[in-house]
């Protein structure tokens, strides 16, 4: 998967990310996906920007996260996936985007 082909996912997933009410930040192997939820409809872009939130993850995990081939707890407990932030936030985002 592209990072534009993950952004266009995630633009299209953000669309129900009105209960979010926070900004947060993908950090991938091949570039940032921004999510800024704290307006309606939420806004992603590829904009490196500060966010209350940094997930820091290989596009490849992120995928076998959304196929259900990997646990994100898992993920996360095997350092898979960095959180770096609003914890609470992290926990918002995996909602929303599962």
């Amino acid at each position: 998967m592209t990072l534009q082909e993950l952004t266009d996912q995630i633009r299209t997933k953000a669309a129900h990310a009105d209960s979010l009410n926070a900004t947060a930040k993908l950090v991938t192997d091949q570039g940032v996906v921004y999510i800024d939820a704290t307006q309606s409809p939420a806004i992603v872009s590829n904009d490196d920007k500060p966010a209350d939130c940094d997930l820091h993850v290989s596009v490849s995990d992120l995928v076998k996260m959304g196929t259900g081939d990997l646990n994100p707890m898992m993920a996360f407990m095997s350092g898979k996936l960095k959180v770096k932030g609003d914890m609470g936030v992290a926990m918002k985002m995996g909602q929303v985007m599962g």
